[in-house]
């Protein structure tokens, strides 16, 4: 996170970055807005929609928005092979031509880093849990833009004070809202009680950076 922090300064307007992680895979399916990236639905139903901007906030059209994120048991799915379908809960969506986004996918849950290893060991050592808090990953980019590797983090998950890999910026924690609507549930195409996320990207010009200061 030093190294994220030293290296990805943004402006005002532009979505903080955080960790990649271990556990993005390339060549994620290419999804149309508004396809699930549940492949087993197995889990809460979550929509997940917003608007991809510039700094300014004008609307960039045609944003790539590579997204993935645990199970809802907390695993990804490279961590079950057999288990999980390939590909499970990862996909990639372009925004419209306002910058608008929008996808289905199931509410992700809080879960331990491995411990079988010095990281393990380090954490014992410190008398430290192993757990992030629940989120969703996300790359975003245009051309002309440059990119950022971010998280979308559930706000009110009880280990956001104390994020195992210290991944956590206030920036980035959105509110999950139950909606127990079932007219607003089929115009999403999902079941009632979902959960809606609301949340924009904001891209900063790749020429642009800002003061070391």
């Amino acid at each position: 996170m030093l190294v994220d922090a030293i290296n990805n300064r943004k402006p005002n307007g532009a979505t903080e970055s955080t960790v990649l992680g271990p556990f993005h895979v390339e060549g994620a399916p290419e999804r149309a807005l508004g396809d699930s990236i549940s492949l087993d639905g197995r889990g809460e139903p979550c929509v997940i929609r917003g608007r991809v901007v510039d700094a300014a906030g004008r609307p960039i059209a045609g944003a790539r928005l590579d997204v993935w994120q645990t199970s809802a048991d907390g695993f990804y799915d490279v961590q079950q092979p057999g288990v999980q379908p390939e590909m499970n809960l990862r996909g990639v969506f372009h925004a419209d031509g306002e910058g608008r986004f929008w996808f289905r996918t199931v509410r992700p849950a809080a879960y331990p880093i491995p411990t079988d290893g010095p990281v393990g060991a380090l954490l014992t050592a410190l008398g430290r849990h192993p757990y992030r808090p629940a989120h969703i990953h996300f790359i975003v980019s245009a051309d002309g833009f440059a990119p950022v590797t971010t998280h979308i983090f559930v706000d009110g998950d009880p280990y956001l004070d104390s994020d195992a890999v210290f991944g956590v910026k206030a920036s980035l924690v959105a509110p999950f809202t139950r909606v127990d609507d079932a007219e607003e549930a089929a115009r999403h195409g999902v079941p009632a009680p979902f959960w809606l996320v609301e949340r924009d990207f904001g891209l900063a010009p790749a020429d642009v950076r800002p003061s070391a200061a």
